[in-house]
């Protein structure tokens, strides 16, 4: 099923901006002007932002004055204002580009405003404030008992893992058992059973909290009967089932970057980010384990951050596959169960 990994890079993507799960994010340093541009918000009388375009020009220049930090799923103040402002009119991303010369209501304007004020106000990611992340196209609910889902596996699942030319399996169709481990809200697994329509998923994760809002997401697409949810250590709660394929985003954050992490990424699960001293604590383990759980023709797909020279470095036998997405270069591999 799989194909094996004989190259180290795919096509060049973009460089990722800095995030929480890159590890060596530093906090933003705030100015007196910062701080107090936070303290007190300006006054925006009536009819001085008039539509969806006016208040994304007002949030992106509060959030550069307040100097907040972007890493949760938007990576920069036009596509956090775009969210946000999209979430208060209850917007689907898709749609905000038909409605941004749309005239904002009185209600709305201050329904906006109030939600700009408190994403200054508190660094809380955004996504906590209006309790939702897209990934794909596809909404999730979140809250802080999760990481705010950010990963590059979703979009990797559509171009690598489609039958395609470039794609790391035959056919998607063939497909029928997949892992996700460190699952968190239940996002990567939710899509996984979308990419593969005759497969059943496990996921797995060490927090009941998480996985109480992964129940939550997997009940609100309708998939209970395809994905089942597991509480415990990474393979742990699995016995020796086997897989076809591994998904997984573990926690990669080394010491110096959890000390390091801004405001908005201390809002999250740390364990979601603390991959122990040099990040690669529980990579490790899966690296060594993935093997015994995955069918011979299997594969395991493990996003790692900023991680790949420490990797290459302790793992040189290893024939790891470097993938590239839209906007990362190298964050995720991929590896042939018969090359572990």
């Amino acid at each position: 099923m799989a194909k094996k990994a004989t190259a180290k890079t795919k096509k060049a993507g973009k460089s990722k901006a800095p995030t929480a799960k890159s590890a060596k994010a530093k906090p933003a340093k705030r100015s007196v002007a910062a701080k107090a541009a936070a303290a007190k918000p300006p006054k925006v009388a009536p009819g001085e932002l008039v539509t969806l375009l006016d208040f994304v020009r007002y949030a992106v220049s509060r959030f550069a004055e307040a100097g907040v930090v972007f890493a949760h799923g938007t990576t920069d103040p036009i596509a956090e204002a775009v969210f946000l402002i999209g979430e208060t009119l209850h917007l689907h991303p898709d749609q905000f580009e038909m409605f941004a010369s749309a005239r904002v209501t009185t209600r709305e304007a201050a329904a906006i405003l109030g939600l700009i004020e408190r994403r200054i106000a508190t660094r809380l990611p955004a996504a906590y404030l209006v309790n939702k992340i897209y990934m794909r196209g596809v909404p999730f609910y979140v809250d802080e008992r999760v990481i705010v889902p950010r990963s590059f596996i979703g979009e990797l699942l559509d171009s690598h893992f489609d039958g395609g030319d470039t794609s790391l399996i035959d056919a998607p169709e063939a497909v029928e058992r997949v892992l996700d481990l460190c699952t968190g809200s239940g996002c990567l697994a939710i899509l996984a059973a979308y990419a593969f329509p005759n497969a059943t998923v496990d996921a797995v994760d060490l927090s009941n909290d998480a996985l109480a809002v992964a129940t939550r997401n997997v009940a609100e697409h309708r998939l209970d009967d395809r994905v089942s949810l597991y509480q415990g250590d990474l393979f742990g709660p699995l016995g020796e089932e086997r897989y076809d394929l591994i998904i997984t985003n573990p926690p990669y954050v080394d010491a110096d970057g959890m000390a390091s992490l801004p405001a908005e990424c201390r809002a999250e699960p740390a364990m979601a980010f603390d991959g122990g001293d040099d990040g690669l604590s529980i990579i490790r383990r899966i690296l060594a384990e993935a093997k015994d759980h995955l069918n011979p023709e299997g594969g395991l797909l493990c996003e790692v951050g900023r991680c790949r020279p420490q990797i290459e470095d302790q793992f040189p036998q290893l024939p790891l596959l470097w993938l590239d997405s839209e906007d990362s270069e190298a964050e995720v591999f991929w590896i042939a169960a018969a090359d572990l």
